[in-house]
């Protein structure tokens, strides 16, 4: 069963807030809870989690994922900035094209997680986690206020943003589109393009459940009309958060407050690839935490690292904080994500951390449930294959 404890609200006292679709997912049966301070579908009635996210690995789903953080960074030093809250390398990212990356602290822990795309050397688009805005506002802020001018961070409060995923989900957008070739736009790409009814879209080819597929910003006037001209193709249905978290669990993609938090760096939670080679000896500047950053790399002076993991047989699926022991019983990590995978038959899947030396493909441990103990594999992720949409 799905692990409905993760939706619950992140802010305590605070006013549940609504995206603009808000009205759209009620009339089309969805299951509203808390999740990261907003009123988010879960499910809709009458599609059980299990057909949610097969339709969306076999034809295309649609996620309303307007509560996520919507920014801009501009100004002549903007790479400079990026590259003290981050360890990437946005100097040499070509324009138009975005990565993922890490927000860290002085002590090299993860803030956040964050796609950033560069429009040109002086403007970057960001979308950030909706349960850490607060927390990223405040980082922002403050790291901001360190360099006096040359470069300013705005978020934007008129826009909303859709994930368009699955292996139709290609045709379904291309059937919209007036001015622009979707055939053109590769993964980690963004471009604008000119959609029916006089809708102008940021389109992102990107996706989060490991499949081919868009994240969409539109003015929020024009969400609802989106949406609808989505759904109206016969490839697509409406998702909710239920199928989002383990078509992400199994495209080996981690969870902010699970597989991330401030004091997990890039090299624990496995993210080595988002410190780029150029960052490495600080000549490009050095980013917050770089020190312990780069011993945890060239000294391998970390004692965890983040791992996912397949049952050997059938049990009750490992939730967050659920022991990780070896045959001794001995506790040697921590589970922080976990479900069955519909993708895989139905096995139990996971991710979480284990002690570094124990983390390698095939390495068998043991997980505890409810006092008892069920045999696990390390397994490399992704767990399900990856469907993007590269150049040949």
């Amino acid at each position: 069963m799905l692990q409905f404890r993760r939706f619950n609200s992140s802010g305590s006292g605070s006013a549940i807030k609504k995206t603009v679709l808000h009205d759209l997912h009620v009339s089309l049966g969805g299951t509203m809870v808390p999740f990261a301070g907003y009123s988010m579908p879960v499910l809709y009635k009458g599609t059980t989690h299990i057909e949610s996210h097969n339709w969306t690995r076999e034809h295309a789903g649609l996620f309303d994922v307007s509560h996520m953080l919507q920014s801009t960074l501009k100004g002549p030093r903007s790479i400079e900035f990026l590259h003290k809250v981050t360890p990437t390398d946005f100097k040499s990212l070509e324009p138009n094209n975005g990565t993922l990356s890490v927000l860290l602290n002085e002590n090299g822990g993860i803030v956040d997680d964050t796609l950033v795309t560069k429009i040109n050397d002086e403007e970057f688009y960001i979308v950030t986690n909706a349960g850490c805005i607060e927390r990223d506002t405040e980082f922002l802020t403050e790291e901001l206020a360190k360099i006096t001018d040359g470069v300013s961070w705005e978020t934007y409060k008129d826009r909303s943003l859709l994930a368009l995923q699955g292996p139709a989900a290609r045709y379904a957008l291309a059937k919209l589109v007036k001015h622009g070739d979707l055939k053109t736009l590769y993964f980690g790409q963004r471009d604008e393009f000119q959609l029916v009814e006089g809708i102008s879209a940021q389109v992102a080819r990107s996706g989060y459940t490991g499949e081919d597929g868009f994240e969409i910003s539109v003015p929020n006037k024009d969400a609802e009309v989106l949406a609808r001209l989505l759904l109206d193709q016969p490839e697509v249905k409406p998702i909710g958060l239920a199928a989002r978290d383990s078509l992400r669990l199994e495209a080996g993609m981690c969870l902010y407050g699970h597989e991330l938090n401030e004091s997990i760096t890039p090299v624990e939670a496995a993210l080595n690839w988002l410190i780029s080679k150029p960052r490495r000896d600080g000549s490009l500047g050095k980013f917050n935490g770089f020190d312990k950053v780069i011993s945890q790399i060239k000294e391998k002076s970390y004692e965890k690292v983040r791992i996912g993991f397949k049952y050997l047989g059938k049990g009750p699926a490992a939730r967050q904080d659920a022991p990780i022991v070896d045959e001794s019983g001995v506790q040697v990590g921590v589970v922080t994500s976990g479900s069955a995978s519909p993708s895989l038959g139905g096995i139990n899947i996971g991710q979480g951390y284990v002690q570094k030396g124990l983390h390698k493909k095939g390495t068998q441990l043991n997980v505890q449930v409810r006092n008892k103990t069920f045999p696990i594999e390390i397994a490399k992720m992704p767990l399900v294959p990856t469907n993007y949409y590269r150049p040949e």
